[in-house]
């Protein structure tokens, strides 16, 4: 009988444990930004957080509680959201090192000729500069990418990753590492391209949409939906969301293939997350236990929703 107590405090302890540690990964915030469409890119710095739409005129601006604070316009359209024929598809952001200056990097998808550009944006002069992506996208179908669909984009200590994103009828997703200001020599910037996660069921395919280096751990962490589409343009019905993470990324430019860490499905961690297509993701902070995250997600109605997270690193 007491051996028969033992275990079943054992067992209570156990069960308490996990469930604490579960707990660790939780929904803290939602934040709905009802005129501003599509976010798409998501970039966290100097306490701003800097949004972009794929078919919207302006780069957003808000101060770290989501407060609207400033605007960077990049395009005149009359439109609230621009045409989906003529759109530069903007997908995605990051804080890069210009001439020792940081700098915003926002890339097109490239999966239209109209789409093979993106913007460098000075944050405290608001200088903006457009950059054409064509040359250095041909050679990633060269390097053996039949379908270019850019969808994330992070740089780590000199170099930058760039994450393409697959579809129904394309099932792969792939890193691209280069140089982190490969734009300026795209016939020359190194390329190397590992595949990454596997898709077993033909019924649906997740794909990657936006990606952040935790610099404290070498870790990537990684946005992936679930979307009814058989093509790089086309949208779809909306499935499930993920958080896809790779430890000790650096290591691994060199690799054919690898698998995440760890898969962290957002509508277990909360069912608002249900119906949501998560785009993208930014760092805000860390401890040694947490990573505290700003999701962003657009459902293709016009407005963007934003989530604030916190998740266990183990």
């Amino acid at each position: 009988m007491l051996r028969y107590k033992l275990i079943k405090l054992s067992s209570l302890i156990l069960l308490f444990v996990l469930t604490a540690c579960g707990s660790k990964n939780k929904l803290t915030e939602t934040i709905l930004l009802p005129d501003y469409p599509s976010a798409s890119g998501l970039e966290y710095y100097n306490k701003r957080f800097y949004i972009i739409g794929d078919d919207a005129n302006t780069l957003l601006i808000t101060d770290s509680n989501f407060r609207k604070v400033d605007s960077i316009s990049l395009y005149s359209f009359t439109e609230k959201r621009i045409p989906k024929a003529v759109k530069a598809d903007l997908e995605s952001s990051t804080m890069v090192n210009d001439n020792d200056q940081q700098k915003l990097l926002i890339l097109g998808s490239g999966s239209a000729a109209n789409r093979n550009s993106g913007w460098l944006i000075d944050p405290l002069t608001k200088k903006t500069d457009s950059i054409r992506l064509d040359t250095f996208y041909q050679r990633l179908k060269a390097n053996g990418l039949a379908e270019i669909n850019i969808e994330g984009v992070c740089a780590y200590p000199g170099a930058i990753i760039l994450s393409n994103r697959g579809h129904k009828n394309y099932r792969k997703n792939f890193l691209v590492f280069s140089k982190q200001n490969f734009w300026k020599n795209q016939s020359e910037a190194p390329i190397s391209m590992v595949r990454i996660g596997t898709n077993t069921d033909s019924t649906v395919f997740n794909g990657i949409s936006g990606m952040v280096y935790s610099p404290k751990n070498d870790q990537l962490i990684i946005t992936v939906s679930t979307e009814d589409t058989r093509s790089t343009t086309e949208d779809g019905a909306i499935g499930k969301s993920y958080l896809w993470i790779v430890n000790d990324i650096s290591t691994k430019r060199n690799w054919k293939a690898i698998n995440p860490t760890k898969i962290i499905d957002l509508e277990k961690v909360d069912a608002r997350f249900k119906g949501q297509k998560i785009e993208s993701v930014c760092l805000v902070g860390e401890t040694k236990k947490l990573l505290q995250l700003v999701l962003a997600a657009d459902n293709d109605n016009g407005s963007s929703t934003l989530f604030r997270i916190q998740i266990a690193k183990n």
